[in-house]
């Protein structure tokens, strides 16, 4: 697989492609299923329907990998936080984690009952082509407690970042347990059949540098650790929104680091060189425009060239993207980076 084999940092044949949040709204195809679904955590928790929404990009725009359809907030909805979603405001869990009883009362058993994303993952790879890549994934610790903490998304973080300072150790035992989980999770991924792992830490950004070591980075690096440790011919993709600065002292047991659009490329690759595979990290709004595609594609291509590279967005494709300007960057790509 093209994919893998870049994501180890072996020779290809072109820089392989894919794109965050690529089975999503901005396919027709897509929003058919989901109109006739209706509800969107019901498509999360149907295998057939995760297959058929998972495989539609591959179909459609050709990307070499696949990333499996479903929702970092299906693991703490597990756990015993009932999950709903709100017109405008989204994900919400109106039970939220306040105390070390709350703690208490989660369900630590949580992986096992996410076998419909398991049953899903299976689908689709008996019925993906051989030649590409499975993606699993999980919300890294810390962005899943920042959600069970605020109850919803937050601009200023302002109940979390308060147990940071105020209670550290209570925070603490939730990560731990977060973390316990999520290797769980993501074992059974892979035991299912998933090709490769990746950990979504969407809200790294929110912590300053120390306490993003401590309270999202270290977390990470030990989910990493553990899946290499049982699975070394999985990789594992950590992605942190925000940190570009903070780069310099970001190592670990993984294969690939994500970068997102706000870090330049090759800053990136001036602090990691060809430790691990860079992915990334074109603005997601530059798919309005085939031109700044092409203006993006054709620099980040000359930056990596020699280097381990994946192509993607800096951050998820946005809805309203013309589903041809996806195409043609995911053509753009492999045009311009093939070998011989």
């Amino acid at each position: 697989m093209i994919f893998v084999d870049a994501c180890f940092g072996k020779e290809t044949d072109y820089t392989p492609v894919w794109m965050m949040r690529q089975a999503g709204r901005y396919l027709p195809e897509y929003m058919e299923v989901r109109r006739k679904v209706g509800n969107f955590l019901d498509m999360t928790r149907n295998p057939e329907v995760v297959a058929e929404v998972t495989i539609q990009p591959i179909d459609i725009l050709d990307v070499d990998a696949a990333i499996l359809f479903s929702d970092i907030l299906n693991l703490p909805m597990e756990m015993g936080l009932p999950l709903r979603f709100e017109k405008g405001v989204g994900p919400v869990f109106d039970k939220t984690i306040d105390t070390e009883e709350d703690i208490e009362t989660l369900d630590s058993s949580a992986d096992e009952k996410l076998e419909y994303v398991y049953k899903g993952v299976k689908l689709i790879r008996e019925r993906l082509p051989e030649e590409k890549a499975l993606i699993g994934f999980a919300g890294s610790p810390w962005t899943i407690a920042t959600y069970m903490v605020e109850g919803r998304g937050s601009k200023q973080y302002a109940k979390i970042k308060k147990m940071v300072y105020s209670n550290p150790m209570m925070l603490h035992r939730l990560l731990a347990f977060n973390t316990k989980e999520t290797i769980e999770y993501l074992s059974k991924q892979i035991e299912a059949g998933a090709n490769a792992v990746m950990v979504f830490d969407s809200w790294g950004g929110a912590l300053e540098k120390e306490k993003f070591f401590e309270f999202s980075w270290n977390y990470m690096r030990e989910i990493a650790k553990n899946i290499k440790s049982k699975y070394p011919h999985i990789p594992v993709i950590l992605f942190s929104k925000g940190v570009g600065l903070y780069m310099d002292e970001m190592d670990g047991e993984f294969d690939v680091v994500g970068v997102d659009w706000a870090t330049p490329i090759d800053h990136a690759l001036r602090i990691f060189k060809d430790n691990y595979t860079l992915q990334g990290n074109m603005e997601p709004t530059r798919l309005y425009s085939k031109t700044a595609t092409k203006e993006a594609v054709q620099r980040i291509a000359d930056i990596m060239k020699g280097h381990r590279h994946i192509f993607n967005l800096g951050h998820g494709i946005l809805p309203d993207v013309p589903v041809e300007n996806a195409k043609y960057f995911v053509n753009l790509c492999k045009e311009l980076t093939r070998r011989g």
